[in-house]
């Protein structure tokens, strides 16, 4: 047995640190935290100073014993989970439930997985940091008690099922604040003028009149005064500038820059990060300082000088502007300036290469520019066109990166103009007045809402991730689907003497892939800002993680902190379930015309729907629900009345009912047992009997078999991810590498018998009898399947010594998932 044992939080990070620790060394994982508070209860005592009630999940008491095991075994015992304050508490917690000496045992960090970084943590060890991990308890406990007093609020008040957060409300409303204020944004239109001139060398370049015009005669008015103008450079400004890079990534700044550049989202952007980092190939990827260690300042200039050149390097040192800077304490880098290209799977390597960049750009050399402003006059008023121009005097930084713009952000891009001369005469080509109509504030985009969560203190790095991933679970919050509406333009165009004018047309109103409130977010936002105020106000929450902060710097003490914020917070929670009333967002659009009945739409137990009537009439009130691109807060009386006609039954086919109705999926035609989607186009309330049947004629061809393969019919078709061919019951993605169009039966054979090899490597046991089978899942995990329903078996326990009856007893523990094949 080795003498020292490692811990670590996952299997990925042991690996990696194993290669560098001799044979006396032996590194085990515990799988993130070994201990928590339980799922099922509050698991604290406010009664007794928030105590805390932690105990190991079934799932982990392998684990824990295996660990105990190990720990006994060896002489020194080196704690090196992560070194932040989660990362604290996991060694705390390691330290207690395996009863470890606190003579054998050392907590150790380091921001990077390299040799010389474990080396130099091994040769520096210390004690566990109990203002950290009290920081993390108070965190943890406080956030349990709001979800778990609030919670059933919710359930009792709007409908079951629901949560609340202390950060995940604040971030909902945020959302819906600012779709509230694109809902009362009411867009006025004015006219914008450019010019394109021809200078006296022919050539080319814009410019732009300073002021706008509010109607088209106005408009037109100035461009037909200007049909004999003449027009010439009235003056040149030319400044020296300058560009300096931006600083090293944080947490934040990764998460916005990769979705700008790599569009990846948020969750996508961490995981991606957490390889890299368990690989040992970048530094610790949660944290919020902006600072390099010396070592990584003279790695990157030397990277520099060799790639680009003494005049390129430029040494920097950047600090953070967040007082409570506290998880790693260096910026996101690589571990490796010199390594550029390491070889890894395309998104590693985007990442990677992002970083790289980034990191590098930082202590790069400032691009000095020259910025010119042209203003351009004429003889017929005294009007002035403005031209500016950019040109890059030295690339420096630029050479390698520039950060990118969020659409909020974004201006228009300067360009470069042609050598121009004071008074030197200019030839209009065009001058063009376009309608332009301000615009509303944009949707959140999940890098956009991390930005303004962290300018508004709000959450830490390790929580931006979970967060917007929580409201989107919770159907808080959804990525929007609405590619835009067409709106119409006016413009003036003056050429050749002669001024025309024009109607376009632009798409506006697109919130695809922006973050949308759905009706439930909104109610509980309303009902949760209604009645409590200060849980959901941004200050407050900003002072919540600045004591938190505090509790790490062994400034404030978390129980005070906790019994500051309980004693507020939950005589509120009690007054409010006692006397606030039922919310439901209703909204009453109108009378039905044939009934003479109330139309209102609200929250109903399956969603948002109208209901004509009330439940103190004696008639049944009747109900329809809500389109999936309907909301309460914008839909209106006629939208809410044709929503009674569906289904609207538009005649038979060969005997067999033919009717179009909207269901989870979004509108389709129901002939017999068969379904067809609509075109995105089509509306449900407008398409006929015609083009249904053209539809279901379209996919009974595309259905028809276009093989057999042992003795049993091949179709094909196109779902939601990809085409796909089915057969046996089996559906199997057709990969690019495939004419899909053309499938021969060598292709279909080949599909096949690769789905039945795949099929037979995930097989790890099975108990045919019982119809019970374990196999390997996509990402590594092993599962018990019968039916429908699965259960994740944990990582340290091996599948081979799992019992028919311990499988048994897992599975009846588990509801099947609907639509798991």
């Amino acid at each position: 047995m080795a003498k020292n044992l490692v811990i670590v939080e996952s299997p990925a990070k042991a690996k990696t640190i194993e290669k560098f620790l001799g044979k006396d060394y032996k590194v085990a994982s515990s799988f993130g935290h070994i201990a928590d508070l339980p799922s099922r209860e509050l698991g604290v005592d406010v009664e007794n100073d928030f105590a805390p009630q932690y105990v190991v999940d079934k799932e982990k008491k392998a684990l824990v014993k295996k660990l105990k095991d190990l720990a006994s075994k060896a002489e020194t015992i080196w704690l090196a989970s992560d070194e932040d304050r989660e990362g604290e508490a996991i060694s705390w917690h390691l330290a207690e439930t395996l009863g470890l000496d606190r003579d054998r045992t050392r907590r150790i960090v380091f921001n990077s997985i390299t040799k010389s970084a474990i080396q130099k943590a091994i040769e520096n060890p210390r004690a566990i940091d109990y203002n950290l991990v009290n920081a993390q308890q108070a965190r943890r406990i406080l956030d349990r008690l709001v979800g778990y007093e609030l919670s059933p609020v919710l359930w009792k008040k709007i409908k079951p099922g629901l949560s609340a957060g202390r950060v995940q409300s604040v971030a909902v409303r945020l959302i819906v604040e600012r779709e509230r204020e694109i809902e009362a944004f009411t867009p006025e239109s004015s006219f914008r003028v450019a010019a394109e001139f021809r200078a006296a060398g022919g050539a080319v370049f814009t410019a732009r009149l300073s002021g706008t015009f509010d109607t088209l005669e106005q408009a037109r008015s100035f461009l037909e005064a200007l049909k004999p103008a003449a027009f010439q450079v009235e003056s040149l400004d030319k400044k020296p500038a300058s560009k300096t890079p931006a600083a090293p990534f944080t947490t934040s700044t990764l998460q916005q820059e990769a979705s700008r550049k790599l569009y990846f989202n948020v969750s996508r952007t961490m995981q991606v990060a957490q390889r890299l980092y368990e690989a040992g190939l970048i530094t610790y990827m949660r944290t919020d300082s902006v600072n390099l260690s010396g070592e990584a300042i003279e790695a990157a200039k030397k990277a520099i000088v060799d790639n680009y050149g003494e005049r390129y390097s430029k040494v920097r040192q950047f600090s953070s502007k967040s007082k409570g800077a506290q998880e790693a304490h260096e910026a996101i880098r690589p571990t490796d300036m010199g390594l550029q290209h390491p070889n890894l799977e395309r998104d590693q390597a985007r990442l990677y290469e992002l970083i790289w960049k980034r990191t590098l750009a930082s202590q790069m050399s400032d691009a000095q520019l020259e910025r010119t402003l042209a203003t351009i006059s004429n003889d017929q008023n005294q009007e002035r066109f403005t031209a500016q121009g950019e040109v890059i005097r030295f690339d420096g930084f630029l050479k390698v990166y520039l950060e990118g713009r969020d659409e909020e952000d974004s201006e228009e891009q300067e360009g470069m103009l042609p050598a121009l001369s004071e008074g030197e005469r200019l030839e209009a080509n065009s001058i063009t007045a376009t309608q332009r109509f301000t615009r509303p504030p944009y949707r959140y985009t999940e890098a956009s809402l991390v930005k303004k969560l962290e300018e508004l203190g709000i959450g830490r790095p390790s929580t931006y991730a979970p967060t917007i991933s929580t409201i989107q679970n919770r159907g808080y919050v959804e990525k929007g689907t609405v590619e835009g509406t067409p709106r119409e333009y006016a413009q003036l165009v003056l050429e050749g003497g002669t001024v025309t004018a024009k109607k376009l047309t632009e798409t506006i109103g697109s919130d695809k892939g922006k973050l949308v409130p759905t009706d439930i977010g909104m109610i509980v936002n309303d009902f949760l800002v209604s009645h409590f105020a200060n849980i959901l106000d941004y200050h407050f929450t900003a002072k919540v993680e600045k004591d938190f902060d505090d509790i790490a710097a062994g400034e404030e003490d978390w129980k005070s902190v906790l019994k500051e914020f309980y004693s507020g917070f939950h005589p509120k929670v009690e007054r409010v379930e006692e006397h606030a009333e039922r919310a439901s967002g209703e909204r009453i659009l109108g009378t039905d015309p044939k009934t003479g009945r109330q139309v209102a739409v609200r929250l109903g137990r399956f969603g948002p729907m109208v209901q004509i009537g009330t439940a103190e009439e004696e008639e049944k009130p009747q109900f329809a629900s809500l389109l999936p691109d309907q909301s309460i807060s914008t839909i209106s009386f006629e939208d809410a009345m044709d929503l009674f006609k569906l289904p609207r039954h538009l005649g038979t086919f060969q005997g067999e009912e033919v009717e179009a109705n909207v269901g989870r999926y979004g509108p389709y035609i129901r002939y017999g047992k068969k379904f067809v989607s609509l075109e995105k186009e089509e509306s449900v309330f407008d398409v006929k009997l015609e083009r249904a049947l053209e539809l279901i004629r379209a996919k009974e061809k595309a259905e028809a078999p276009i093989a057999t393969y042992e003795g049993k019919e091949v179709t094909k078709g196109k779902g939601r991810f990809g085409p796909f061919i089915k057969w046996d019951g089996t559906f199997i993605n057709v990969g690019r590498k495939y004419n899909f169009d053309q499938l021969s039966q060598e292709d279909i054979a080949e599909l096949i018998e690769d789905k039945k090899k795949k099929e037979a490597e995930k097989l790890v046991r099975e108990w045919p009898e019982e119809k019970i089978r374990i196999e390997k899942g996509r990402w590594g995990r092993h599962q018990i399947i019968r039916g429908k329903a699965r259960v994740d078996l944990a990582r340290e326990v091996d599948p081979m010594e799992v019992s028919l009856e311990q499988a048994k007893e897992l599975l009846d523990k588990k509801k099947p998932k609907k639509g798991v094949k």
